[in-house]
């Protein structure tokens, strides 16, 4: 595997010229993508999966190595036109199991990776609130299991106060229906130790505060047992050798799977729509330069995106004139999401370019598409969120996870409401079967219509403002990703995605 370093690899770039080719244009780029070839390599990646005894593309691991090195190989036969490096870091890769009984029940608890093992025999303490403040657990916590609702702030942190007031062991339920596992981000924290931790449904939560709040004291079992091990990894980026290299077009999506399964829409299908355009842009010129960032360790918080952002110098995020993020992009009961950019449906507007961005996906969805959309959050729990961080313009697209669709969503997108988005999503059916072809290659083109737009011109976009020092946060994943989705009648719907590894949040609610 080829490892030169990505720092200042593109600073060297001067608009090198390739061969005449035609001016890109949106409708021919859009043309020359297939279904045929979207699913291909849907099961290209399957396979890289299947052939490993985790059958999964988890980052660091044989599937995820596989992965990056086809996307390197197929971009690398373009050598006249893109200019292509791995980028290499080494993150800690978690992974096990939890078991947790309350009652004499088995209560179905799911691991939150980086939680250390432990076998824990205690009666159970509820924490007042949501257990995002120290004052909030009682001096009986002390060498008990602390039970905690979801909520406003990351698992980790639950984890963390709850150590800290000498809890031997923490169980956080749900606040929506279903199981709950994730990540409580790498430690160590400052509030304090991490402590055996594992997630349950909100059912079994309410019913166990319940029990105890009426007077009942109710036993618990929690057995964790975890995997951690350092992994290097890589991110690969790959930018055109031709356009103006001070006014750059970033477009990305994360190349890891969950432990759980293949990862076929999360994120094969992100990866795969860049890597088909990519693939196909080679045949025409433009004005602006573009780079394909296909990231890694995302179902670990971010990690590639982070990693990425911080690696670039001053000068070189101010080049970036906007990151566009491709993440889920053929969900089987798909919604059109577009990030809301203006902050028109969530009141939190990302930074100028973003509205455009936006503006750019809707106009192409009414107009060229030919179809409904809604608007998604911008809740810097997928890979832009680093770019957010530094202040640079960001938009995408996303189609859905865990949540039940709605009827008002049948009404605009068809499909079966009260059934999730991705009924598979963070398990281990999304294979090739779990994809939604029309929306995959719809998405494809609306990212081919995205860079052909702007890698003639970025005229629609408002001046370029100096991007900020990002400001790098180890995010939890169970907040690392839920897009928290909302329609324009205003209804909340989290999107992608409730915990790690199996339902994730970066930053709970």
């Amino acid at each position: 595997m080829k490892t030169t370093l990505y720092a200042g690899a593109f600073a060297a770039f001067s608009g090198v010229a390739v061969a005449q080719l035609p001016l890109v244009q949106s409708n021919q780029l859009r043309r020359v993508l297939t279904r045929s070839a979207l699913i291909a390599d849907a099961k290209t990646l399957e396979g890289f999966a299947y052939a490993t005894p985790e059958r999964n593309r988890a980052f660091g691991g044989t599937g995820h190595n596989a992965t990056v090195n086809w996307i390197y190989n197929r971009i690398a036969e373009l050598s006249d036109y893109y200019t292509v490096e791995f980028q290499p870091f080494v993150e800690q890769y978690s992974d096990g199991s939890a078991k947790f009984v309350a009652g004499g029940k088995d209560q179905g608890a799911e691991l939150f990776t980086y939680a250390p093992s432990g076998s824990v025999t205690q009666d159970i303490v509820p924490v007042a609130n949501l257990g995002c403040n120290a004052t909030d657990y009682p001096p009986t916590v002390s060498g008990k299991i602390a039970l905690v609702s979801r909520g406003s702030c990351e698992f980790g942190l639950k984890s963390s106060l709850s150590g800290a007031a000498g809890a031997v062991g923490a169980v956080i339920y749900n606040n929506i229906a279903g199981p709950l596992g994730g990540t409580l981000g790498a430690g160590p924290r400052p509030e304090g130790p991490y402590i055996p931790t594992a997630g349950i449904s909100q059912e079994n939560g309410q019913a166990l505060v319940s029990s105890i709040t009426g007077g009942a004291t109710v036993n618990g079992v929690l057995d964790v047992n975890s995997i951690l091990e350092n992994r290097t990894t890589y991110n690969v980026i790959a930018q055109t050798k031709a356009g103006d290299q001070n006014n750059v077009l970033v477009v990305g999506g994360h190349t890891d799977s969950v432990a759980a399964g293949p990862g076929i829409n999360d994120n094969g299908s992100g990866t795969i729509g860049l890597l088909n355009v990519a693939v196909n842009l080679a045949k025409f010129g433009v004005n602006n330069a573009i780079r394909f960032t296909w990231f890694s360790a995302e179902e670990f918080g971010l990690l590639g995106a982070e990693f990425y952002v911080a690696s670039l110098s001053q000068e070189e995020r101010n080049k970036i004139r906007l990151y566009l993020n491709f993440d889920m992009i053929a969900s089987p009961n798909y919604i059109y999401g577009i990030y809301d950019g203006d902050g028109s449906t969530f009141n939190e507007t990302g930074p100028a370019g973003s509205a455009e961005a936006e503006k750019l996906f809707q106009d192409y969805f009414a107009i060229e598409a030919r179809q409904n959309y809604t608007a998604t959050d911008f809740s810097g729990r997928s890979d832009y969120g680093p770019f957010l961080d530094a202040g640079i313009a960001s938009g995408g697209l996303f189609t859905g996870a865990e949540e039940n669709k709605t009827a008002e969503d049948v009404a605009k997108f068809g499909g079966v409401a009260g059934v999730a988005y991705d009924e598979n999503y963070h398990e281990a059916g999304d294979d090739v079967s779990n994809l939604n072809v029309g929306a995959f290659i719809e998405n494809t083109k609306a990212i081919a219509h995205s860079i052909a737009t702007y890698g003639r011109s970025f005229a629609s976009l408002p001046p370029k403002t100096p991007a900020t020092p990002p400001r790098i946060k180890r995010r939890d994943l169970n907040q690392a990703r839920r897009h928290a989705l909302r329609h324009a009648h205003g209804g909340k719907l989290p999107g992608k995605h409730a915990a790690c590894g199996e339902r994730k949040e970066l930053v709970t609610e």
